[in-house]
């Protein structure tokens, strides 16, 4: 699970975040951090819409390679 002092650096930098959900690449969801809780991440996707993740998923930023790895 992404800790409360990853998700404040990347809200505080605005860098574009890639969260893997599962092995297919087509189900990842990009955006960037807007705010969390101890469950959900809200991330602000490039159409302006929101949407609450659980915190478990995989949180990469978008500029690094896709790591399908999951462990959840």
């Amino acid at each position: 699970m992404i800790s409360d002092t990853e998700l404040d650096a990347l809200r505080l930098s605005g860098e574009k975040v890639r969260v893997v959900r599962d092995e297919l690449e087509s189900n990842d969801v990009t955006g960037i951090v807007v705010a969390w809780d101890d469950e959900q991440v809200l991330i602000r996707r490039q159409n302006r819409r929101v949407v609450k993740l659980d915190r478990r998923y995989r949180y990469q930023l978008f500029s690094e390679p896709r790591q399908s790895d999951l462990s959840i």
